[in-house]
């Protein structure tokens, strides 16, 4: 268990984070955050975790860079959870007019955030791969995403952060060929792909076997 008591979690990311929250009264939402909320009070309520939602549907790497201070930092948490790549990759695919964020730029801007947050508060990191981009193994949005999960691979073990291998426990599912959708459209989760992340972040940080 790497969580101490009354320790206070950012996730932060995309609408696969977001996921309802501000309809929600607890800002939760209801997609992994809140399954990982309610599995930890469940399961562990000596700790009074504080996990805070701030997610925001469209967001890139750009986005979260503009709002880090306000979400992010003034939250003062021991640990962020982030979890971003995909619109990084959706809007080179869907929109491709606008200016695009490419790897090196991806990962260039997700490291300067991470040394604030070194820096300033002495918190922890817990990195998410970025998901999939449609429910087959060869689509071009997974092959342009491998380049974006390497970077987080990279920056999880330079700032000794715990890597939560969603893109891989996708992969993984995909290659068992079962007759079961993990997302409504092929980027946003349904609750068998809110499950699979939920499960995958717990497993990697520890409070859940394997």
């Amino acid at each position: 268990m790497p969580f101490k008591a009354k320790d206070r979690i950012v996730f932060i990311g995309d609408s696969i984070t977001d996921k309802g929250r501000k309809k929600d009264p607890q800002k939760l939402g209801t997609g992994y955050v809140r399954m990982v909320h309610d599995y930890l009070h469940a399961v562990y309520p000596q700790l009074s975790l504080k996990i805070i939602n701030e997610g925001v549907s469209g967001n890139r790497i750009v986005d979260l860079e503009k709002r880090w201070t306000v979400d992010v930092l003034d939250n003062r948490p021991q640990w962020v959870s982030i979890s971003i790549g995909i619109n990084d990759v959706w809007r080179q695919v869907d929109n491709v007019d606008i200016e695009q964020v490419y790897p090196d730029r991806f990962e260039e801007i997700y490291r300067r955030l991470l040394e604030q947050a070194r820096d300033e508060l002495g918190c922890r990191f817990i990195l998410m791969q970025p998901t999939i981009i449609k429910e087959h193994l060869d689509s071009s949005g997974n092959r342009l995403l491998k380049a974006y999960v390497d970077a987080v691979n990279r920056l999880a073990e330079e700032f000794q952060g715990i890597l939560v291998p969603t893109h891989q426990a996708f992969i993984d599912f995909l290659k068992c060929d079962t007759d079961k959708d993990l997302t409504t459209d092929g980027v946003h989760m349904n609750t068998l792909g809110d499950t699979l992340m939920a499960a995958t972040w717990l497993k990697a940080v520890g409070v859940l076997g394997k």
